[in-house]
């Protein structure tokens, strides 16, 4: 007889919807695997026949850590293009290389943590490279663009599942676990939620990252956001995954809760579905669950509600109907295609700041010489796949222009570092060592990967090295040798020229140069401090190291400068016909994840060089390939451009740029302002109230928002607007191409509100187009816009309204090169005032204030309101509507300090001085007399470390 075969379970079967399949699934689990679920590395279950899974696949502009890939333009890059068609096929290609790779390594995850939709708000962001841009419209476009890229197009069955990161608020990388970003309403839900609201609500996002900093004083992991709104967005089961330690942060370093069985039960209940902790070991994270069930801290159906959302996301991906995923067998891995996006995707980047008397393109027989520590460089960074294919500004402009019509230097100081004892550093010959590009075996987490120990440490000798220095801003250098190896430690503490770039998650390649003063030692003596220890270099008998200073002393070095950067580049620029600097960062260093910039300062190293360019031949052009934006004065230049760092292609795309083979049309995703004194401080997230980005920036940038120049010319004209249903806005205009090449041209529509009663953005995009046009053409550019694109979020109501008066519509190349204009005059819903006698005044609900800062009303719920630092502050609510009287106050506070409450035009104010209460989730409520009717504006002043959650009013 033939045994029969068992009949598969319903999880298995495909017919069934994915909801009952899930049910099935779950009730088969034990409560054990189902806790086990609940870690990054999800365990398989083989008596069920389910596999292993981690969340987790880094894809922010490429398959990241996974060895090699195609790699795209950084992320604020792609903002750049303004071209949401091109990022969807930049999603497209990365899934389908995901699912490539994966085939053939396990180790790569099909849930991609991308894109990042965090706001680029300040440009010191050390992770400014990683957002699209500082407005929420042109961020939700193009990361819903890249979401769908990556999610593919089959109706059922998903290519990979990307989660947005980082949830919420999150622009400061300086105390990034401890630190709280203060936002006010109106901030959070017309600015910093949009981005993320417009995005899952376009329904190709799986899931999102909570971000390490706190918002209003509660930690974004335990959040009450992620129920109240994301989860309210969407009728699918978002995955929510932490990010990485912060679980355990939410007791180590932020001390917000007093035992881990605590922390990891609220962080579920919040919404966390997947702990990223502890790496691959799930045992503590398994155990935290546990105690807290044991503590009746969670439920088991707090445990199921968690892992459903994980399953929703496999089962979308088709790991249990792998006869039936379209997606099993791609094998598209750096095809003709990719190569071809991403060199188009690096083109379309190029922002053309500056270009006087025609001074680009560049006609053919141009004499040019190239310099800058950038000229021979493709830079990947944290979140880059290994190189495949790179390009280099010089190999490019070789390339396109013949060598011989092509000069060069880097404009690096050649240097000598001479010990106490007369000898040199040396790096002694490794003719057999082979050549390693870091991270290219992949890893798991690539903050593991040692330095090279299989090469010779440094010695010193008579005659010694020369090394290339370069500054590269704050103190922070690097020294290179001849090889092109930098100078790197690894874990034995010994200095070797081993690394191809600088980089990992502590660079090991960085120094600073730090005066000795000792009594009688020389004016140019230095101890040379290795950055990622923080320890001094000192030479033994048995090689260069880092060292317990208590072991060994430090070695007094005498810094011998061959020759200084300048004079090379002074010398190639003053045979050119014009001089290329490219001038820029690398993305490892002074600005990246972990360390903000402090500074938008070009480095003083750059800054030389760019000046003798300049003095020894004045057509200088400036190529700035950067993360983030500069303040540089271009006033004497006759042409500037700017890139992010575009990728394998980038050196390829600048040239063709350059050489006029692409008309340059990117544009700024975010403000370039002109001088550190523009900026707010990091930490200050309030863009209404200090005037932040495009939407409120009172100044003079030094390059607008939406900035960006053509080789071509465009018109605009024939502004429509109408309103229909008095829901839909229908808007359009012509642009005509009046140049002589085809190019392409960024349409873009801004709304102003000229007559809010309250603070509105001084111009607000509400659409973007990119075109191409030919010479002569001419096209029509429509939008149909929903009438909510004019709302704004009123305080006074919890809620979005659309204020009645004239709104004007405004069309350009820019948002402040406005080339038509025309105004529609909209019903609206007319102001109340605030019903305050029957609901109060929440605290944070203000129309303005100066000198607080809102904090959490309790762990779990609910904002308050603090005086900073436990000083000053005011608080004002206009149009307080008290009806026929009130005759009493009462507020309701935590801590210790006064509470007054003036009226306008009220002689006196009612003083309120609480009974200190022992914490600041303690709150009582204080009462005071105050008689007035009618409706006043209110302002509150706070003194001392209270925290005001409501004033009421009766009587």
């Amino acid at each position: 007889m033939t045994a029969q075969t068992p009949p598969s379970p319903p999880f298995r079967d495909p017919q069934l919807p994915i909801a009952k399949r899930i049910d099935d699934l779950l009730s088969r689990l034990t409560l054990d695997e189902r806790v086990a679920f609940l870690h990054q590395f999800a365990p398989a279950v083989e008596r069920l026949g389910v596999a292993a899974f981690r969340t987790g696949q880094e894809a922010l502009h490429g398959v990241a850590w996974m060895g090699p890939a195609t790699v795209f333009p950084q992320a604020v890059g792609l903002g750049a293009t303004w071209n949401e068609e091109l990022v969807h096929r930049v999603g497209d290609a990365v899934s389908k290389e995901v699912r490539a790779m994966r085939a053939r390594d396990d180790r790569v995850g099909l849930n991609v943590w991308a894109p990042t939709v965090n706001l680029l708000r300040h440009p010191l962001w050390g992770r400014n490279e990683e957002g699209y841009s500082e407005d929420p419209k042109l961020t939700s476009a193009i990361a819903t663009a890249y979401t769908r890229g990556l999610r593919g197009d089959h109706p059922a069955y998903w290519r990979t599942a990307p989660v947005l990161k980082h949830w919420l608020a999150h622009n400061n990388e300086t105390g990034r676990d401890i630190t709280s970003s203060s936002v006010r309403p109106r901030v959070l839900h017309e600015y910093d939620l949009r981005a993320f609201r417009e995005t899952v609500e376009a329904g190709a996002v799986a899931g999102v990252m909570p971000a390490y900093n706190l918002v209003n004083g509660r930690p974004n992991h335990v959040s009450p956001h992620l129920r109240e709104h994301l989860r309210a967005w969407t009728d699918e089961d978002l995955l929510v995954c932490s990010d990485a330690a912060a679980p355990s942060n939410l007791v180590d370093s932020e001390h917000y809760f007093d035992t881990h069985e605590e922390a990891t039960a609220a962080a579920l209940i919040a919404g966390v579905d997947s702990f990223t902790d502890h790496g691959t070991d799930s045992s503590k994270i398994i155990a935290r669950v546990q105690g807290a069930l044991s503590q009746g801290l969670l439920t088991e159906e707090d445990i199921d509600r968690a892992v459903r959302r994980q399953l929703s996301v496999r089962f979308r991906l088709g790991e249990f109907d792998p006869q039936y995923d379209p997606y099993a067998n791609t094998k598209d891995f750096d095809t003709p295609a990719h190569r071809a996006l991403a060199q188009e995707a690096a083109e379309q980047a190029v922002v053309l700041l500056k270009n006087d008397s025609h001074t680009l393109p560049l006609p053919p027989g141009t004499r040019v010489a190239v310099v800058g520590l950038l000229a021979d460089e493709c830079k990947a960074d944290w979140y880059s796949g290994t190189l495949i294919h790179r390009s280099t500004p010089l190999e490019a402009l070789y390339e396109r222009f013949g060598a011989e019509h092509v000069e060069f230097a880097e404009g690096v100081d050649r240097v000598r570092l001479r010990t106490s004892a007369g000898t040199f550093l040396h790096v002694p010959p490794a003719e057999d060592a082979p050549d390693v590009a870091r991270g290219a075996e992949g890893a798991l987490d690539p903050a593991l990967l040692a330095g090279r120990t299989d090469l010779p440490a440094l010695t010193a000798d008579a005659d010694g090295t020369d090394f290339a220095l370069i500054d590269w801003g704050e103190g922070v250098l690097t020294l290179r040798a001849p090889d092109g190896r930098y100078l790197s430690v690894a874990e034995d503490g010994y200095v070797r020229a081993s690394a191809d770039q600088p980089g990992g998650w502590v660079v090991q390649e960085t120094f600073r140069l730090e005066p000795h003063r000792a009594q009688g030692s020389h004016e140019n003596h230095h101890l040379l401090r290795h950055v990622g220890t923080g320890r001094h270099v000192s030479v033994a008998a048995d090689g260069v190291k880092v060292a317990d200073e208590k072991e060994t002393p430090p070695e007094i070095f005498e810094l011998i400068v061959a020759e200084r950067g300048e004079e090379s580049v002074k010398r190639v620029a003053a045979r050119a016909d014009v001089v290329v600097v490219v001038a820029g960062n690398d993305p490892h260093i002074n600005g990246r994840e972990t360390e903000d910039r402090t500074t938008l300062r070009l480095p003083a190293h750059q800054q030389r060089l760019l000046t003798a360019a300049h003095a020894a031949n004045p057509r200088t052009v400036l190529a700035l390939v950067s993360a983030y934006p500069y303040a540089v004065d271009v006033a004497d230049l006759p042409a500037a451009l700017w890139t992010a760092h575009g990728g394998q292609a980038a050196g390829t795309a600048l040239a063709r740029v350059l050489a006029g083979d692409v008309s340059p049309a990117g544009r700024l995703p975010q403000t370039w302002y002109a001088d550190d004194a523009d900026l707010p401080g990091l930490l200050d997230y309030d863009i209404i109230g200090s005037r932040q980005t495009y939407l409120y920036f009172e100044g003079t940038p030094l390059f607008p928002f939406g900035h960006g120049l053509s080789y071509a010319s465009f018109a605009y004209g024939d502004l429509t607007a109408e309103t229909e249903d008095d829901e839909t806005l229908r808007v359009s205009f012509t642009v005509t191409n009046t140049g002589d090449v085809t190019a392409d041209e960024v349409a873009q529509l801004y709304t102003r509100a000229p007559d809010s009663p309250v603070t509105r953005p001084r111009r607000e995009l509400v659409a973007h187009r990119r075109i191409t046009l030919s010479p002569g053409e001419s096209t029509t550019v429509s939008f149909e816009l929903p009438l909510s694109c004019l709302e704004f979020w009123d305080v006074a109501t919890g809620g979005r309204r659309l204020a009645p008066g004239g709104y004007e519509l405004l069309a350009g190349a820019s948002s402040e090169d406005i080339r038509a204009r025309t105004t529609v005059t909209v019903t609206g819903t007319p102001s109340t005032p605030r019903p305050v006698r029957q609901l109060g005044l929440g605290a944070a609900d203000f129309d303005e204030q100066s000198g607080g800062e809102i904090v959490d009303r309790t762990k779990m719920s609910g904002d308050a309101v603090t005086p900073a630092a436990g000083g000053e502050a005011e608080l004002l609510y206009r149009d307080c509507d008290f009806g026929a009287g009130v005759t009493e106050v009462t507020v309701t506070v935590a801590g210790e300090g006064v509470v007054e409450v003036v009226l306008d035009g009220a002689d006196r104010a009612a003083v309120l001085t609480p009974t200190p209460t022992p914490g600041p989730y303690d709150y009582t409520t204080v009462r005071a007399t105050l008689a007035v009717d009618g409706v006043r504006d209110v302002r509150l002043r706070l003194r001392g470390p209270l925290r005001l959650a409501h004033v009421g009013f009766s009587g």
